[in-house]
């Protein structure tokens, strides 16, 4: 997993493939109602004002999550479709 990126580092429209949840069994749980795991691709879309919360889009759904979560969660960046 040596080019595995946090979540939180992914720029604004920037995909990846999720690698790893370094999360509690709990935290994990919750996430995954919503499609947070590995395999599944997620895009950033928008980040607050502040640059947290930042909202992610996947299988069709948008969910804002602390930087403090995003950056446990570890993630291989896709390439850019042209």
């Amino acid at each position: 997993m040596a080019d595995c990126v946090r979540l939180s580092d992914l720029e604004l429209g920037e995909s990846a493939v999720i690698e790893e949840l370094a999360l509690s069994v709990s935290e994990r749980q919750f996430l995954t109602r919503f499609g947070f795991f590995v395999g599944a691709e997620v895009r950033c879309s928008r980040r607050a004002p502040l640059g947290d919360p930042i909202v992610y889009s996947l299988d069709g759904s948008e969910i804002a999550l602390r930087a403090e979560t995003a950056r446990r969660i570890l993630v291989s960046r896709v390439e850019a479709k042209r």
